[in-house]
């Protein structure tokens, strides 16, 4: 059994990643990793809105359309609309300053297809931590022993304490707040710095999802709980620390 960590600076954060396989060797999961960061260095260079050549930056100016986009962005750009629409509008990346930005969905995204890359190259469990949106795959095993994956949730007032532990063998889990960024996300409908959650933790198969609803609880706080109910997202669970009260809540199959 061959288990190896590596970290990718990449997205102004660092990409982690967690793998390991009982079917090919160090070199095979070393050569898979180097295609990942091609893949992910690709993506930056299209997404960015922080590149003027990125075709990102050139939608936001209005130099091309979606349609002379490359198949990903055009993906992403149609998948930035369903979560909107799932959200009421609380996740919009077209309602922010210099137009369309996808980053509240793109990093999930990103993770659940390296992820598959990693998979498709022999790696049996891995974890990709995409600065807190996170896709696993095979659960983990640690002193020979099988299990699921154990992703903590810090508090966001004292990152010194995990407030709860979520066991995951397959899926995504994704976490907005002010941990990496501070307060940096804003609500589409006012313009304003979001003030529905103090953070927001979501689980379920789909990594661009996860993290989109994350980013949109931050807006909605518990006003978003009643999105769970529509049948798209019957898989998705929800743990949400409020702003105001400090207290927790949740939602969702996960959520005992």
């Amino acid at each position: 059994m061959v288990r190896k960590r590596y970290e990718i600076d990449v997205w102004g954060t660092v990409l982690f990643l967690d793998l390991g396989s009982s079917k090919v060797d160090e070199a095979a999961i070393d050569a898979a990793v180097e295609g990942v960061k091609k893949f992910v260095h690709g993506l930056d260079e299209d997404f960015s809105t922080y590149k003027d050549g990125s075709f990102v930056s050139r939608l936001r100016r209005g130099e091309i359309s979606i349609e002379q986009c490359p198949t990903d962005v055009q993906e992403v750009w149609q998948l930035c609309a369903v979560a909107r629409d799932l959200t009421g509008g609380a996740f919009d990346p077209w309602a922010v300053a210099g137009g369309f930005d996808p980053s509240g969905y793109v990093k999930g995204w990103a993770a659940d297809r390296v992820a598959l890359m990693l998979m498709d190259a022999g790696c049996e469990n891995v974890q990709v931590n995409a600065a807190g949106d996170l896709t696993l795959r095979g659960g983990v095993v640690e002193k020979g022993v099988a299990g699921p994956w154990k992703i903590g949730v810090v508090n966001p007032d004292n990152r010194q304490e995990v407030l709860r532990i979520f066991e995951i063998n397959d899926g995504a889990i994704a976490t907005s707040g002010t941990y990496e960024r501070g307060a940096h996300i804003f609500d589409p409908h006012s313009g304003t710095i979001a003030i529905g959650a103090k953070s927001a933790t979501v689980l379920g198969p789909d990594g661009g999802l996860t993290d989109a609803l994350a980013t949109a609880l931050m807006v909605a706080g518990e006003d978003g709980a009643g999105w769970f109910g529509q049948p798209e997202l019957a898989e998705y669970s929800a743990w949400v620390i409020d702003r105001h009260s400090g207290g927790a809540w949740g939602v969702g199959p996960a959520i005992r």
